[in-house]
């Protein structure tokens, strides 16, 4: 194991995914508290196809990636809050719609320009081995600022998770804290594709939630949980994938999935 481990870092490419993904990991985590908490983890897997819709143009017109798909999705985001605050389009109803749309476009796109070529499978599906240095760095600075607004503002989204009406009548500006919300889960989305690909990110916004909530309860307890269940299976995920030679976000999703089974049956035996 520990020659396994010796040799996992002394490749460059590793090493970009370990300090890349363990940050995406974090961020992912952390958000997905609110988001679960307020029924709202589906966010992510709908913000992540509009993602895969914008990587298609990008290819397509061969301009720089994230460039087209950070605003692409910040915008598809606000749309998606501001459809959810119509009484008639519900909130996972708003996810859907716009997420069929943004797979639509990006097949279309895709299947016009001759169909998928390696760029748009590795966000696709996720691939370590796409990570450039400048990814590194993009996905590095992105994460620090999300974990930065995220902890600046940590009483502000508690408010607005638990009740965010009773935080809107004690002066809460809970409007902008959901949108601080939605912003910060679109920036985490589209970095993290790089390595989980668009089909896979999402479960590492849902999962540490569940687990974290399966053994502890609060708001704090379940934020640290979940954060240090989140980088533990992504680096067990990735160890993993070195070893068997598996796909990367299958088996961080996998690693997720095991620890969740886990510490489901540790939760019920607590409880007994």
């Amino acid at each position: 194991m520990f020659d396994t481990l010796k040799l996992l870092f002394s490749y460059d490419f590793i090493v970009r995914a370990m300090v890349a993904g363990g940050l995406v990991a974090l961020c992912c985590a952390l958000l997905g508290v609110s988001l679960v908490l307020k029924r709202f983890s589906m966010i992510g897997d709908g913000l992540s196809h509009v993602g895969f819709g914008a990587l298609s143009v990008a290819a397509v017109m061969n301009v720089a990636p994230l460039a087209i798909a950070i605003p692409v999705v910040i915008v598809a985001a606000f749309f998606i809050l501001k459809l959810g605050k119509d009484s008639k389009v519900q909130s996972d109803s708003a996810i859907a719609l716009v997420s069929s749309v943004a797979i639509a476009i990006g097949v279309t796109v895709t299947s016009l320009s001759g169909g998928l070529n390696t760029d748009v499978y590795s966000y696709m599906f996720g691939s370590i081995l796409a990570m450039s240095r400048t990814d590194v760095y993009i996905s590095a600075a992105l994460s620090v600022v999300v974990l930065i607004l995220f902890f600046v503002f940590y009483h502000k989204i508690f408010a607005i998770t638990f009740d965010s009406d009773f935080a809107k009548a004690t002066g809460v500006k809970a409007e902008f804290y959901n949108m601080l919300i939605a912003v910060l889960t679109a920036l985490t989305i589209v970095v993290g594709m790089r390595i989980m690909g668009t089909m896979l990110i999402s479960s590492l916004i849902i999962f540490p939630t569940l687990s974290a909530s399966a053994v502890v309860k609060g708001f704090r307890k379940v934020v640290i949980i979940s954060g240090i269940v989140s980088v533990v299976c992504f680096f067990a995920g990735l160890y993993s994938s070195y070893s068997f030679n598996l796909p990367v976000g299958a088996s961080i999703v996998l690693a997720n999935f095991v620890v969740f089974s886990i510490l489901m049956i540790v939760g019920k035996i607590l409880r007994k």
